[in-house]
């Protein structure tokens, strides 16, 4: 009888979370860059004296959908999309490296390029300083050129290029702030053939349409497992009821 209570009742539990996943991923379907979050089940085994076929039903986060969003085009010199495969390196407070497909940007008041959750983009050799009264270009390449605000701005000048990588799939991990790092805690070193769209912005990858098919699905299994302990606890009065008239 427990170990229908083990199952289902670790599985209820796991399921909630699942759902959190799921209400997580819908509420950034219009996040900018956003990458879907994914969660599978699995069991793990009870180790004790008599708990041998017991098991454990837990969830865990499997990774993330790395699929490209779709592209959208804004118009804004600060907005860039990464094209394809890559990512867009920022410098976080602690100065801890991460990556971000989210390439709407902006300028501090210091004139450093920021995101615009105001973490700092890197560049190939450090932070990207922009000239004051000026306006910015940025390459294919993610080179950041300035140009003088005047009648006649004729000069061009590049302060830097902003750090792009590609570092294979398998070797990020998602952080709570939906940020990606390298899983041991390493640089991931600069990618030539990562390209960047100027006046656009990447959307979410979250499919709306499969999260709301994946949140009815939970409910319903939740639902189950819950009728599973239901009649687990019918099972023991019953069980109790034969060996009292017995006894």
């Amino acid at each position: 009888m427990d170990r229908l209570i083990y199952t289902s009742m670790t599985g209820a539990n796991h399921t909630l979370n699942q759902q959190a996943t799921v209400a997580h991923n819908l509420a950034n379907a219009s996040t900018t860059g956003f990458r879907a979050e994914n969660n599978a089940f699995r069991a793990i085994p009870i180790f004790g004296d008599g708990l041998p076929t017991r098991a454990f039903v837990v969830d865990s986060t499997v990774g993330a959908d790395l699929t490209p969003g779709s592209l959208q085009t804004t118009g804004r010199d600060l907005d860039v999309a990464v094209k394809g495969i890559g990512w867009i390196a920022v410098q976080l407070d602690n100065g801890e490296e991460a990556y971000t497909r989210n390439g709407s940007l902006q300028i501090s008041p210091n004139g450093i390029l920021l995101t615009q959750n105001g973490l700092k983009v890197k560049g190939e050799t450090g932070l990207i300083t922009i000239p004051p009264d000026t306006r910015i270009t940025i390459g294919v390449d993610g080179t950041v050129s300035s140009v003088p605000i005047s009648p006649q701005p004729n000069t061009v000048a590049a302060v830097g290029r902003i750090k792009l990588v590609n570092p294979p799939e398998e070797n990020l991990i998602k952080g709570a702030d939906g940020l990606f790092r390298l899983k041991d805690g390493s640089q991931a070193p600069i990618d030539a053939r990562v390209r960047l769209v100027d006046g656009t912005l990447e959307g979410s990858n979250v499919n709306v349409v499969h999260e709301m098919v994946s949140m009815i699905a939970l409910a319903r299994q939740f639902d189950m497992q819950m009728k599973m302990l239901e009649s687990a606890q019918r099972n023991a009065q019953q069980a109790s009821e034969i060996m009292v008239v017995r006894a």
